[in-house]
């Protein structure tokens, strides 16, 4: 394990952090960066496993809130109600990452072209969602109707395409079934939680015999630095696309997209 191996987990562990639940693709980026930095990594399980960082982000940010729904399960309908939609909406990502799972890994992540061309393609999506007049129905995430909730869920699995954006496709998704940004970013939230643990399990099990010891402290500083950068990430995210929108997201995919395919097209 060399330094150049070293800062590049630094580097790619403060990417995934800072885009995971933002709608950029944090996947995309990580993938970009670690091949424009040389970064190895076996399966690209790298991407994947550092994810573990933004999962515990999302749990400390999100403590209270699991803990209170946790503990009001068996006497509330309304926490009852809003588990079993997180559940079901995570069901469709579950199912078609487990079967597509050798493709997604093999052909869609060692595909650059591809990813900077849907980094494009969803940053125009965003901009036209933001243009649109909406009229949300609902704003209350413990109150999405579960046939909203697994529609949402339908959604997700479009973002098994790198560089489409799993908060993204959700978050759009959402909006355009009637929700409004605040919460279609906060159902994104608790949505990850099932979700990435899901993609982390399951790639740690494939991958269990091809990880060696330097991969292993590699992937724990880059752990480390999705979790730091992602806790700061969520802690402001919500109020921010609620003020803003997604313009200043939809520019940064266009932008990384079209520096990407400039890059690859000089042989890089």
């Amino acid at each position: 394990m060399d330094a150049q191996s070293i800062i590049s987990a630094l580097v790619l562990g403060l990417i995934e952090g800072l885009t995971e639940f933002i709608p950029v693709s944090s996947t995309a980026h990580v993938l970009l960066a670690g091949h424009f930095l040389g970064f190895e990594s076996p399966g690209n399980t790298f991407a994947v496993l550092i994810q573990l960082g933004a999962i515990l982000a999302i749990l400390s940010v999100y403590a209270t809130k699991l803990i209170s729904l946790a503990t009001s399960l068996p006497s509330s309908q309304k926490s009852r109600h809003f588990v079993a939609a997180v559940l079901l909406a995570f069901l469709p990502a579950a199912v078609i990452g487990a079967l597509a799972h050798d493709f997604i890994k093999t052909v869609l992540f060692e595909t650059p072209m591809l990813i900077c061309v849907v980094l494009i393609l969803g940053g125009f999506v965003l901009l036209w969602v933001d243009r649109l007049d909406l009229k949300p129905k609902y704003h209350d995430v413990m109150d999405y109707p579960l046939p909203l909730a697994f529609k949402i869920g339908l959604c997700q699995c479009v973002a098994m395409i790198p560089g489409t954006s799993r908060s993204g496709a959700t978050i759009v998704g959402a909006l355009l079934m009637g929700t409004d940004k605040r919460s279609a970013a906060e159902f994104s939230f608790f949505l990850a939680m099932p979700t990435m643990a899901g993609a982390f399990v399951l790639d740690l099990y494939q991958n269990r015999n091809a990880i060696s010891f330097d991969d292993g402290s590699l992937i724990a500083i880059g752990f480390i630095m999705a979790f730091v950068s992602g806790v700061f990430v969520v802690r402001r995210l919500l109020d921010f696309i609620s003020r803003r929108g997604f313009m200043p997201f939809a520019i940064w995919r266009i932008a990384i997209g079209f520096i990407g395919l400039v890059l690859l097209s000089l042989g890089h």
